[in-house]
């Protein structure tokens, strides 16, 4: 039984109230605060007493020795699940994610245009998890950076640059570096990435390249980077809307976020749960794994390709005092766009 069941409908509505006011000023709410702005018809007495109970069901917290409150996770959950009414969006907020779909971009370029977008109408940080295209490599470079490593750099058609760290086999000449370059940009030539990949292990493996064995070692980790990792890239959009810190405590929140949102797998992870289940996901707090320490709460929805099937997750990051109510809508509305868009 959920703590919303066995709450009668006037604790309801004081809760509700003391969420919602919070949300929109970021400040604790006193008792009689709420008594002044009238639709309760009840004392200040009445629901201070109602606050006592909430924070003993663990719903409120008095943040310092303030008369006031505000909402523990767990009732902002509550909140969110039982008791927010999710608005609509206006056609202006609708035209303004529209317009960065237009005809004729690449699919990477609205999606990046989409999570900026997004970011500027809810005042967080977009992100979009969307898988990397097969897309061709114009060129493949060896850089020695160290005696026993070396960077990968990948340089698409599209323009975009990837880098990768690989370990060099014991032994391996300098010449060999240049020689497997060489080597992979004559076969990348014309070929998608699926292509050249076979083609080279092709050769390889039947040691028809003309290639000593170290500089094949070294080709095969070359192809193994061109397979892209985990096939996901990671597109985050608006990371200043989080400087936007009145306390310092909210300063060491976005300090600690920024550090999180550096650590881009574990954002990975975190936003590829939005894939197990349908609609928008809501991660309040500690209830993600990634940001619990930093007070922040993820909005995301899958998007589908033409067989429906998830190819990617979009959405947004921000502090756990959110509105809610128009950020969900216009989380779900750009996922359903994206998703008629790739059809």
């Amino acid at each position: 039984m959920s703590v919303l069941t066995t709450l009668d409908s006037r604790t309801r509505e004081i809760f509700r109230q003391i969420v919602e006011s919070y949300l929109e000023s970021g400040e604790p709410v006193g008792s009689r605060t709420l008594s002044q702005k009238g639709g309760l018809q009840v004392s200040a007495a009445t629901i201070r007493n109602t606050m006592a109970d909430l924070t003993d069901l663990g719903l409120l917290h008095a943040p310092h020795i303030s008369a006031g409150r505000l909402p523990t996770e767990q009732g902002l959950r509550m909140f969110v699940d039982g008791l927010m009414e999710i608005g609509d969006l206006t056609d202006e907020e609708r035209s303004a994610l529209e317009q960065q779909a237009g005809p004729g971009a690449r699919a990477d370029d609205i999606l990046g245009q989409l999570a900026g977008r997004l970011s500027g109408l809810t005042r967080t940080a977009g992100l979009v998890l969307t898988g990397k295209s097969d897309s061709p490599l114009k060129h493949i470079e060896f850089v020695k950076t160290a005696p026993d490593k070396a960077l990968v750099v990948l340089v698409h058609d599209n323009g975009d640059v990837e880098n990768r760290v690989i370990n060099l086999p014991a032994g391996l000449p300098p010449s060999a570096l240049e020689q497997a370059g060489n080597y992979l940009n004559r076969r990348l030539q014309g070929r998608s990435l699926t292509e050249a990949r076979r083609l080279v292990l092709e050769e390889v493996e039947a040691k028809r390249a003309a290639l000593d064995e170290l500089t094949s070692d070294l080709v095969r980790q070359g192809v193994a980077e061109m397979g892209g990792g985990d096939g996901l890239n990671l597109i985050v959009r608006g990371q200043a809307n989080l400087l936007a810190a009145e306390t310092l405590e909210d300063i060491d929140r976005v300090r600690m976020l920024f550090e999180d949102l550096e650590r881009q797998q574990d954002v990975i992870e975190l936003v590829k749960a939005a894939q197990d289940g349908e609609g928008v996901r809501i991660f309040i707090g500690s209830e993600n794994r990634l940001f619990s320490l930093s007070g922040s709460s993820v909005i995301v929805a899958p998007y589908r390709d033409r067989d429906q099937k998830i190819v990617g997750v979009l959405g947004v990051i921000g502090p756990t005092r959110l509105n809610y109510s128009r950020i969900i809508p216009m989380v779900d509305y750009t996922a359903e766009l994206v998703t008629r868009l790739i059809r």
